[in-house]
């Protein structure tokens, strides 16, 4: 049986119509995901960025809740003494200067009773406020990792030149686009298992 050469031109061009459909596919769908994942960079950097103050902010009130807390027990401590010493007052005078001095440092001592309560509230905000961007940056990483491996899925179905690559490939495509909707939009949509996998 003789095969028609025509056959076997038609055939040729068909199989790279068929290729070129696919390159041109994977081209599109790479372009489309880069540009995304450089979006999702972006803003995943800059909530990076505010995790870092956020960070930096409860350090700070921890550190200045400390200085608070010390001055207050500073503050008790000599209202302590001088309250030890007042019997001592040889004279009314003397006596009320005591009492002016232990009246001096026990509002001291609220005042910095006072302050250090501010900054634990603080501190404690700073500390809620980094967990909310933690969960976001979480999105953003799923949503790099699934990408990445979409990619890659992507790069081998070029190789291949198997169609039905390109579909599998679009399974982590979805679910990282979706992550990564999540982080731009603020959703809550946060894959807990899968997050402390990668953790």
């Amino acid at each position: 049986m003789d095969t028609d050469p025509k056959d076997v031109v038609e055939q040729a061009v068909q199989a790279a119509e068929r290729s070129t459909r696919l390159n041109a596919t994977v081209a599109i769908t790479v372009a489309a995901l880069a540009t995304f994942m450089g979006i999702c960079k972006v803003k995943d950097d800059n909530i990076a960025q505010a995790m870092q103050q956020a960070q930096a902010d409860k350090l700070d009130h921890w550190a200045y809740y400390q200085a608070r807390n010390l001055r207050q027990e500073v503050a008790e401590a000599n209202t302590v003494q001088l309250e030890l010493a007042r019997p001592s007052a040889t004279s009314a005078s003397h006596a009320a200067a005591y009492d002016q001095a232990i009246e001096r440092y026990r509002q001291l001592a609220a005042d910095q009773a006072r302050k250090k309560e501010e900054l634990k509230s603080q501190a404690e905000e700073d500390q809620r406020r980094y967990e909310a961007l933690n969960y976001r940056d979480d999105q953003f990483d799923l949503c790099d990792a699934l990408l990445a491996i979409a990619i890659a899925m992507l790069a081998v179905t070029a190789l291949t030149q198997l169609w039905a690559l390109y579909w599998v490939a679009l399974l982590p495509t979805g679910f990282g686009v979706l992550m990564g909707m999540a982080g731009l939009s603020g959703w809550h949509l946060h894959p807990e298992a899968l997050v402390q996998l990668l953790s």
